[in-house]
């Protein structure tokens, strides 16, 4: 079954291959959505796909690429939506 979940994750998380890295795991996991910067800081993610799915990418969130220093990942789920793959927004 498809969910969706949305993702905020602040710390020293721009400028550090954050979004480029996710939409290489999220493709790898098989997730459709998107990942952008806030101008606040932070990376925004809207992921879809399976509950399994969707919790590796969440544990890979919570880590980040190796010069990140992920603080905190809040996520929350929402309504299913349609995408046809990953991509990384400006």
């Amino acid at each position: 079954m498809t969910r969706c979940r949305h993702f905020l994750i602040s710390g020293r998380v721009q400028g550090v291959f954050f979004r480029a890295t996710t939409e290489a795991v999220a493709r790898r996991l098989g997730v459709t959505g998107w990942v952008r910067n806030l101008p606040d800081g932070r990376v925004e993610v809207l992921a879809c796909g399976e509950e399994a799915k969707l919790g590796e990418l969440e544990q890979w969130l919570r880590q980040g690429p190796p010069r990140a220093q992920v603080e905190r990942v809040v996520a929350q789920d929402t309504a299913v939506q349609a995408f046809t793959g990953f991509s990384a927004r400006p």
